[in-house]
């Protein structure tokens, strides 16, 4: 009940406050048509009107019920070693500095580093309101062009590392498990180099075999709280296949709908010859590629909500 209050606040918000700044736009055109007002003013509140009423539109795309749940982002680099282990954890980076921009609770589930540098993989969670919807269309392959930091000739390389996201199951969504279907395996929590930072087995390892899916979870020195939070993982990534296969099947009803495929390359960030960030997508670029990595996306997940979020 207080999250469907909360989200009805959100939109009330969101509408009043475009409703004042047009309000203020006509109050400020009245002025301008007087003299008493320059172009630059009207200009200024007619950008922010614009800002405003873009910013209603925006919630608008987040009206589903998945979308105002929490999210967990998975990041796994490709084929490269160190290169794209390094680039793995460039957009680690980028979307913990997003989410802290934008006040979620960031919690690293599983975080595996890289034997020079980088990381093998890692699990995010974004705790907090619409973390999901915004995040939804992060799925996908990121590709990084650069001069090679680990390359003594300095040439150019090419970087690929995959984003998972789904979004967190709460008490309201219940998802029907078989424990016959679960095995589990425990280890001890590991650092930077694979040093034992642990000296108990509290570290889990969570199997489930219909569906092929391996969760770990060292987010805790409790083995007991390691587990209840690997079976929401579980849960909350049975959700999303459900969710993805329903889109799937409705994309294929209506065949004229532009289809987005999971896994495929949403993203090129270039940072030598030139500098660009640019999805494949929805057409959207920004030159300020170090903005970007600082975590400065939400001119992405707007683009792709605006054209994407209703399907």
């Amino acid at each position: 009940m207080l999250k469907t209050i909360k989200g009805k606040n959100e939109w009330i918000k969101a509408y009043d406050t475009a409703q004042t700044a047009f309000e203020e736009l006509k109050v400020i055109h009245e002025f301008y048509e007087e003299k008493e007002a320059d172009e630059t003013d009207l200009k200024k509140q007619y950008d922010k009107t614009l800002k405003e009423i873009g910013n209603l539109e925006f919630l608008r795309m987040l009206s589903k019920d998945e979308d105002k749940l929490s999210a967990i982002l998975e990041i796994n680099p490709g084929a490269g070693g160190t290169e794209s282990q390094d680039w793995a954890e460039m957009l680690m980076r980028m979307y913990i500095r997003w989410g802290e921009r934008h006040n979620y609770k960031v919690k690293e589930l599983d975080l595996q580093e890289g034997e020079v540098a980088g990381i093998k993989s890692v699990s995010i969670e974004f705790e907090g309101e619409f973390a999901f919807g915004y995040l939804k269309g992060e799925n996908g392959v990121h590709r990084l062009v650069r001069i090679s930091p680990f390359d003594a000739n300095k040439r150019r390389h090419t970087s690929f590392a995959s984003v998972y996201v789904y979004p967190v199951v709460d008490e309201n969504i219940k998802i029907e498990i078989n424990p016959s279907d679960i095995s589990w395996d425990t280890f001890r929590s590991s650092g930077p180099g694979g040093q034992n930072v642990n000296k108990l087995e509290t570290a889990v390892r969570l199997r489930y075999q219909p569906e092929d899916i391996v969760i770990e979870c060292q987010e805790t020195r409790s083995q007991s709280q390691n587990r209840e939070k690997a079976l929401r993982m579980l849960k909350s990534k049975l959700y999303e296949i459900e969710m993805r296969k329903k889109q799937e099947a409705q994309a294929e009803i209506e065949g004229a709908k532009k289809k987005i495929e999971w896994g495929s390359q949403i993203r090129s960030y270039v940072m030598q010859p030139y500098t660009l960030v640019k999805d494949t997508r929805t057409n959207t670029e920004v030159g300020n590629v170090q903005a970007v990595l600082d975590g400065e996306i939400d001119e992405f997940l707007k683009a792709y909500l605006m054209e994407f979020g209703g399907e």
